[in-house]
Formats: structure tokens, sequence, C-alpha cells
């Protein structure tokens, strides 16, 4: 049995490639740049129009949804090529745009011991939607021993600004490329979520896309945050939608203190509207609750405690295990990636502190979820950089079984995954274009 049902980067190529091969002039394949490592950043475009989408996937080594929407649609341009014709644009997608992320975070995607057959999950992670249960439903267990993602200065859609002296890595300045050859009307930046419900971020609002991303949302059945964490700044124009104010600065600034220029601010010089649309892994029903929180500030100081105490807890079993340096590169990533995490917490609890939160109970839920995901991450990328110890492996299998009771966390078959981000894009370039 596969461990996940999302396929790793070598089959989403191979798969890119028999497609264009099919097909060929419907489908184009095209390398724009390389990674630090060496490895190709491939673009798959569909039509010939003179006006261009572009669609980024991969952008977070362990968020693999993208890349199989990406292709999902392309493919679909290749049977029914009046469904963008209509459109009078060629639509591009970078089907990873950090591959050497990728490489380290898809050995979950070949994992097998650590899965278990539908229906023998634990508690709260069964099936999202009665009947839906032809792919194997992955654990949080499986997925966190594995975990890796990138610190927040190495994830390529997310360069410096310019006066910071670290270089710009050739993953973002493929990207700032393409984005300046293509000047498309519309960026789509695919992401997924461990845990919770969906969102959608808009640099600039876009009339009836609101309504009409709660309908595609509701007819899958996945819960929308109500208030998403991401762009704390942003006006939340309706539950899950988030729309960039005009006065808002072009820097994004993330818990460790790192300013960057986020790719899908920089595409907003050329006119592009860009759209980040999130999809849940695992569901949570709660973050849509909209019924208000008598006592927000109580929410916010049990998160901060539970943030605060398990980043203490993991620093506590570190240092048990005495002096451990990684060797490989791979455990090198790992330990920065986690070293960064289990030193944010302070930070991310100003920042909670300072900002209206938990002033309802989907708002409460979402914020209990990052007050245990932030330290879950951490533990398990520490666990991988330590060579597995064994402490390590009792507090990631804790606490993901925690994460995943606690919040009835309900796996979203990937078929709804993509089929929430395809809906959304053909609803928002229907929209623009």
């Amino acid at each position: 049995m596969r461990g996940t049902p999302y396929p790793t980067l070598d089959e989403l190529l191979r798969r890119a490639r028999a497609t264009v091969a099919a097909r060929p002039g419907a489908l184009r394949l095209r390398a724009v740049g390389t990674s630090r490592a060496g490895r190709p950043l491939w673009l798959l475009s569909a039509g010939h129009g003179p006006r261009h989408i572009l669609t980024v996937a991969g952008a977070h080594a362990n968020e693999p949804v993208g890349g199989v929407t990406s292709l999902s649609l392309a493919e679909r341009f290749a049977r029914e090529p009046a469904l963008l014709q209509e459109s009078g644009c060629t639509w591009n997608f970078l089907l990873c745009l950090d591959p050497d992320g990728a490489s380290l975070a898809g050995r979950w995607l070949t994992g097998r011991s650590d899965e278990r057959p539908p229906g023998e999950g634990l508690p709260g992670e069964g099936p999202s939607r009665e009947g839906r249960v032809a792919e194997a439903s992955p654990t949080l267990r499986g997925y966190y021993r594995r975990f890796y993602r990138p610190a927040f200065a190495a994830q390529p859609e997310f360069p410096p600004v310019a006066s910071d002296p670290r270089p710009v890595m050739p993953e973002s300045e493929a990207l700032v490329r393409l984005i300046d050859e293509l000047r498309p009307v519309v960026q789509f930046s695919l992401h997924g979520v461990e845990v919770g419900g969906s969102f959608l971020q808009l640099t600039r609002a876009v009339p009836g896309a609101a309504a009409a991303y709660r309908r595609i949302a509701a007819d899958l059945g996945i819960p929308l945050e109500h208030r998403p964490f991401d762009g704390m700044g942003w006006l939340a124009e309706s539950p899950g939608v988030l729309v960039l104010p005009d006065s808002s600065p072009t820097e994004e600034r993330d818990p460790s203190g790192f300013t960057s220029q986020a790719t899908w601010l920089y595409a907003m010089r050329h006119g592009t509207v860009s759209a980040v649309v999130e999809a849940p892994f695992w569901s949570v029903a709660g973050v849509s609750d909209p019924r208000p929180v008598a006592e927000p500030r109580r929410e916010v100081a049990e998160a901060s405690e539970i943030l605060l105490g398990r980043a203490k807890q993991l620093e506590a079993v570190v240092g048990e295990l005495g002096p451990r340096s990684p060797e490989t590169p791979a455990e090198i990533a790992h330990f920065t990636a986690a070293r960064e995490l289990m030193d944010i917490g302070p930070g991310v609890v100003d920042t909670w502190n300072s900002a209206e939160l938990a002033t309802n109970v989907g708002n409460s839920v979402s914020l209990g979820v990052a007050a245990r995901r932030i330290p879950l991450r951490a533990a398990a990328m520490m666990r991988q950089a330590l060579g597995g110890a064994p402490a390590l492996d009792t507090l990631v299998e804790t606490w993901a079984r925690e994460l995943a009771s606690t919040f009835d966390a309900r796996w979203v078959p990937v078929a709804d995954q993509t089929e929430l981000q395809i809906r959304t894009m053909l609803a928002l370039a229907r929209a623009l274009v």
C-alpha cells in the first residue's frame, strides 16, 4: 500500500512528460531555471493565447498538493482545449518551485510502515466525507515522522529584501524572471495546510470572488478558516478570504524576523493579481465556527501557554540527549529549521497578544491548532536531525495523536483538495480575464 496518494516529485515529472508526449502541441514543457542543487525547475504550458496566467506549485516543501492540482488542470486543458481557448490565454504551471526541499520532504510520500489502511487510523483521522474512502487515509503520525519544511530564509517564494546581505536563491531569481517574462494577468500560488481549513489571499479585491470561493468550499465540504493567521495585516473581506490593503507594504516579515518581498507581491508591478489558495490536508470543522468567545484574552493566554510550554519541553528533551551534531546536509537542513521554530515562540506570542484574536470560536480553534503545530514541526525535524532518538520519537507521536484527537482532524481526499484549487483558479480566471 502506498503511504500517501500524492505522487513524488519524480512521479509528477514522469506524468507531465508522458502527457506532453501523448498530446504534442497541446502542452509544452521547458526548464526555466535550476535549484541550488542543480535540479531543473519545470514549466508546463497549455494554450497559445497572448495573455498569460501563472500557477506556482511546491513553494513549500511539505505541501505537495499544488503539483497534483497543476498537472490535473493542464491535462484537462489538453483534453478540452476550448476551455482555455475561450479565455485567449496561455496557462503556465511551475510544477515545483523548491525541488530541493521537496526531495527531503518527499520521504513521507514513499513511507509505508507508518501508515494504516482506511478505517484503521487514529481517532479523528478518518475520511473527510462519507463514502470517500477509495484512497488510503494517511495519519498525522506518519506525516510528521518524515516532516520537512525549510527555515524561513530558505523558502524561495520569499527572497530577501535588497538590504539583506544574504544572496537571493536561484529558485527565487528564476521565478522573478518568469514573472517579468510572462507579466501574468493573474498568478496563483498553491499551498496546503496540515490541519485546519481553507482560505484565500488576494492582492486585490476581485468582485464575486469571495462568494464563489465560499460556494466551492461548501460544495466540497471543506471548512473555511474564519480568520486565518496568515496575512495578519490583511483585510478579512469575508470568512476565509483575505485582501491586501492598499496601504500595505510590499514586504513580509515572518516570526523569525526575516524580512522578504514575497514573489506574489513582486508581481503587482505588472498589474498582476496574485491569489494564494490554501487547501487543508486534514480538515477541522471548528475553524469555521462564527460564535463569539466570552473571554478572547483567556483563549490567547491558553494557546500561548501551550506553545511556550511545549517549546520548553522540547528544549529539555534535546538537552537530555547530550551533545549531538547533525552531520549530513539533510540533517543540517532539518536541524536549522527545527532550531528556528524552537526559538520563535516568544515572538509569535507577542504577535498574538498585539492582535485582536480569538474573538470567535473558529479563530480560537485555529489558534489552538497553531500553538500545537509549531512545536510539533520542530520536534519532527529535530528527531530526524539527531538520528531518530527514542525520546523525540515519543514526543512526535504523542503530540501528533493529541493534535488529531483534540480537533477531530479529518483527512480530506486529494481529489477534493485539488478540486478546491482548480475550481477556485477557474473562477478567478473567468473574473479577471
